[in-house]
């Protein structure tokens, strides 16, 4: 069967995006955490679109992965196909990429990762804990919108401000938790609450994730804006990236995403 011009580009290799509890799997955050796991969610969607590139949905890991795995998954284990890829990625880095880039390419549908620093230092998961059911995909297509504001610029960094405080880890990890659960059991409302605890987490623990001078865009009233009116919101990733908002109803401007299960 003859593969389209779009298809051959865009490589069969899955994205992936990143929703609530994002940087819980740092282990510089995560050991400041009192009662561990916490989690965060990363769902697997299938390559039919190219992603801004730093945008928060992993296109240099993904990159890499193309690279080393010549456009496609091989066909061994998930856990140790992340384990290669963040090996690859991370070799002689200073601030590595977290596990969570890896897995959510490498792990079909939606999947809760839980980080304790006492297990495996807090760089890989302590248990993964995965939703393939076609219904749930299908539901989460309809109800995540994304929305490009702009990928963060040449020179930025989200670190230079930490308030690693052990309550906002807590509450950082119960985000991934809430977000898992409310997928699981396809309630919107629940959803778009998680996304919205998480955006709160980051901006108190990592305030130039969403204020920074380099960032063009004033990334915290875009999100209010979007909160108010609709059942929650958060970014894709650091500096802005895609705006992700849950709605139960058309989101003007908006894009969707087909999750991709096993």
């Amino acid at each position: 069967m003859k593969i389209s011009p779009v298809k051959k580009l865009l490589g069969a290799i899955p994205n992936r995006l990143q929703l609530a509890g994002g940087w819980i799997d740092q282990p510089f955050v995560n050991q400041h955490n009192p009662k561990p796991p916490g989690a965060m969610v990363v769902v697997q969607i299938e390559p039919d679109f190219r992603p801004m590139d730093r945008s928060g949905i992993a296109s240099g890991t993904r990159a890499i992965a193309m690279k080393i795995w010549k456009g496609k998954l091989p066909n061994r284990s998930p856990e140790a196909l992340a384990r290669e890829l963040y090996d690859a990625e991370n070799q002689g880095k200073a601030e590595p990429s977290g596990s969570q880039d890896m897995i959510g390419l490498v792990y079909p549908g939606v999947n809760r990762l839980d980080y304790d620093f006492k297990i495996h230092g807090g760089v890989f998961p302590s248990h993964i804990e995965s939703c393939n059911r076609a219904e749930v995909a299908r539901w989460l297509d309809k109800v995540l919108h994304l929305i490009p504001v702009e990928p963060r610029p040449d020179g930025y960094s989200p670190l230079g401000l930490k308030n690693l405080t052990p309550k906002w880890v807590n509450q950082l990890g119960q985000s991934g938790q809430d977000c898992f659960n409310a997928i699981v059991t396809m309630d919107a409302t629940a959803l778009g609450a998680s996304l919205n605890l998480n955006m709160k987490c980051w901006e108190t623990l990592l305030p130039h994730v969403v204020r920074h001078p380099l960032l063009r865009a004033d990334l915290m009233p875009i999100l209010q804006a979007y909160q108010k009116e609709y059942l929650g919101a958060m970014y894709s990733g650091c500096g802005g990236g895609y705006l992700i908002v849950v709605s139960e109803k058309p989101v003007p401007g908006a894009f969707q995403v087909n999750v991709r299960v096993a």
